[in-house]
């Protein structure tokens, strides 16, 4: 995992005071694997409650990880209870590790 302890705290940080305590997240895409070149930080988040708009809550949670001490650019995936399955949040759970 190509992530310090100071980001990784930062984002779990950041989720809890979105999303509350009991949402999980887990990294994704390039930064799973330390032998990949790959800038962004891919998020995969389980909220544990229905989301009025996550799309808005999504950007939200960008910008509040963006926001923290250190320059990372960041992707955010959300599902919800009321969320749809997609192949793309399928594939990113499968390959995903809780941070």
């Amino acid at each position: 995992m190509r992530l310090s302890d100071n980001e990784r705290s930062a984002i779990r940080v950041a989720v809890a005071k979105r999303f509350g305590a009991q949402a999980r997240v887990l990294l994704f895409g390039s930064r799973v694997d330390e032998s990949r070149r790959g800038r962004d930080i891919d998020l995969f988040v389980e909220v544990p409650h229905t989301l009025s708009d996550s799309l808005t809550e999504a950007v939200q949670l960008e910008i509040d990880v963006m926001r923290a001490p250190g320059e990372r650019n960041v992707d955010v995936l959300l599902t919800d209870p009321g969320l749809e399955e997609r192949p793309i949040r399928r594939i990113a759970h499968k390959t995903a590790i809780a941070l």
